[in-house]
């Protein structure tokens, strides 16, 4: 609801720090996590779940954490954009890849699942801001809100729904999922880092890359793997790891920057 048209040409303007961004996200997060998968020998249901949710595109919480880190908001909103129309095709195909041999999976049913998820709201939201913009705008006052309302239902489902399991398995889970999300924060950072772009670039992309859109995970394991208890667990508890780690960086972040900021009007 709140994209315009002129949201996707920003991306033409720095398309190879964008690509590097994209790229980082689905390079990063599911050659990690299929690695955390085998190394800490997780349970098939557990391992497809943190594999599914690291194969997801970028979430719009990573935004506002880029806001309040005052890196480059504008960069991280393309990135998001970006990653999320990429995922249509990846997140199906990148599971099935690196998940396939843990359990059966159809990445058709995860397509059709995205599309229905992700693609067809973007594009009625698109095309009513486009076309109807004084109704859209009256709308988008309250659809973020009603948009983060959603995605914690979908979360407090799954955790109020999978509570025994995930006690029962609750260190290794949480081990999991965090080393997960602190492997994507550190490889965005140190993969900008590696060719060559500022401090900004680096957190922006490190925040890019280390946080998922968990809540699309959630309702992907919920719906296509309703027969395995565990698989949403790891998406549920993503949502508030990467949070938490996040807020946590965007603090540190910001007063650096402020700092930086004010030495460079100094001089």
């Amino acid at each position: 609801m709140t994209l315009r048209p002129e949201d996707f040409l920003r991306v033409w303007r720095t398309p190879k720090v964008i690509a590097l961004g994209v790229g980082l996200q689905f390079l990063v997060m599911p050659g990690w996590s299929a690695f955390l998968a085998w190394a800490l020998k997780l349970p098939p249901e557990m391992a497809v779940g943190l594999i599914l949710v690291a194969c997801c595109p970028g979430g719009t919480a990573s935004n506002v954490v880029v806001f309040l880190a005052k890196a480059r908001v504008a960069l991280s909103v393309s990135i998001t954009l970006c990653s999320t129309l990429v995922a249509v095709l990846l997140t199906p195909w990148l599971t099935y890849l690196y998940a396939g041999h843990y359990l059966p999976i159809d990445p058709w049913a995860l397509f059709n699942s995205i599309v229905v998820i992700v693609l067809l709201p973007l594009a009625i939201g698109v095309g009513w801001n486009q076309w109807l913009p004084k109704s859209a705008r009256k709308v988008a006052v309250f659809s973020p809100s009603i948009s983060v309302l959603f995605i914690l239902l979908i979360v407090g489902f799954v955790l109020a729904d999978k509570r025994d399991l995930i006690l029962a398995h609750g260190w290794m889970l949480l081990g999991a999922t965090g080393l997960l999300h602190l492997g994507g924060f550190l490889g965005g950072y140190w993969g900008a880092k590696w060719l060559g772009h500022d401090e900004l670039d680096k957190q922006t992309l490190s925040i890019e890359v280390g946080m998922q859109n968990s809540g699309l995970g959630a309702a992907l394991a919920t719906k296509n793997f309703s027969s395995m208890p565990m698989t949403p667990a790891p998406c549920a508890l993503s949502a508030i790891l990467h949070c938490m780690i996040g807020s946590f960086l965007a603090s540190w972040w910001s007063r650096r920057n402020i700092k930086s900021t004010e030495l460079q009007e100094d001089s």
